[in-house]
């Protein structure tokens, strides 16, 4: 079991979570069921006590198997359980999506029941809309912590701006604060240090941190050398996935595993080390496919970043700096250059 003084500080709350935390969007897809479960179960076994999902994951089926694994287990009350609502799920019309208080309403009711609780945790909005005012998402979120359907709510890939207005105005309206940010944050896209890290901070919200890895560029999973690596399943959706995968940003993840091999260190657990240790990080979510690599990732947890290791980190791609675009999922960001 994970030493007790390990645990953060989730934010402002009283809550405590794991240095790393298990992220599920590999549930059912491609990771099947039987061995999603057995992932939930070692995260819980070796300490991880904060599950993050999303009722778009797998189009709600990732829900479905945490709720289940967590009946069987008997551990629900013994995990910090996190979902999400944004996108759409199913063909239930126009207004399937959003932040708006008709999809809110509907799809914490839906997410409950796909989980098997009776309370989330921690309700995340999965991005920044545009299209419906704060004060209603802001007041909705109120209303489900009030029936007591969520205990906490959070945000994900935000603007520093939007970070700042929501906590302004949950102080001076009385509504539900949020007390976490979930964002892209890696060796390849620092970008966030410059402004958004520093507004998480201000406003005292707990980070969670998607994408460590940066989509394997730094865990040696490509290289410009080999057209082959470039067949993984990521990089063949195409889109915003294809467009990280850079040959700028590639080089430098192979200089990035050079360096960790000089340490004798995994390239993988280096590049969740550095996000661990950064300033202002609440802690890394790691998405393992299957169950032996969540064994393998897990020791990364007592593991601890020494100065040497982070100025070499630094040579590869300078704070603040970004030679790879992972804030290019969200709307917002779309004028933003690398």
């Amino acid at each position: 079991m994970l030493d007790k003084t390990l645990y953060r500080r989730l934010g402002r709350t009283g809550l405590r979570v794991s240095p790393l935390c298990l992220g599920t969007d590999n549930f059912s897809n491609p990771t099947p069921e039987d061995e999603s479960v057995e992932i939930i179960n070692y995260a819980i076994e070796h300490g991880i006590n904060l599950i993050d999902t999303s009722n778009s994951y797998a189009g709600g089926d990732a829900e479905k198997i945490i709720g289940k694994a967590l009946k069987s287990n008997g551990r629900r009350e013994d995990i910090i359980l996190a979902t999400k609502a944004y996108y759409p799920t199913g063909d239930k019309g126009i207004n399937d999506q959003r932040t708006s208080r008709k999809h809110l309403m509907r799809a914490c009711e839906d997410s409950l029941r796909r989980l098997q609780t009776d309370y989330i945790d921690l309700y995340q909005m999965h991005r920044v809309c545009s299209e419906t005012a704060i004060e209603e998402t802001l007041g909705t979120l109120t209303d489900l912590q009030r029936q007591g359907k969520i205990r906490y709510a959070g945000s994900t890939t935000s603007p520093a701006w939007k970070i700042t207005e929501s906590s302004l105005l949950a102080e001076y309206r009385g509504f539900i604060r949020m007390v976490t940010e979930q964002l892209p944050y890696n060796l390849l896209d620092r970008r966030v240090e410059n402004e958004i890290l520093p507004a998480c901070a201000q406003a005292g919200l707990g980070v969670l941190v998607w994408s460590p890895l940066a989509m394997g560029m730094l865990a040696g999973r490509y290289s410009n050398d080999e057209p082959d690596s470039f067949q993984s399943a990521r990089f063949q959706r195409g889109g915003i996935y294809a467009e990280r995968i850079t040959p700028k940003a590639v080089d430098a993840g192979q200089k990035f595993v050079k360096l960790a091999g000089d340490f004798n260190i995994a390239p993988a657990h280096l590049a969740l080390l550095w996000v661990k240790d950064q300033s202002h990080i609440t802690a890394p979510l790691i998405g393992p496919r299957t169950l032996s690599q969540i064994k393998d990732i897990v020791p990364v947890m007592e593991m601890g970043l020494s100065d040497e290791l982070r100025v070499a980190c630094d040579g590869i791609v300078p704070p603040g700096s970004a030679i790879a675009n992972f804030l290019n999922s969200a709307p917002w960001s779309k004028q933003l250059l690398i």
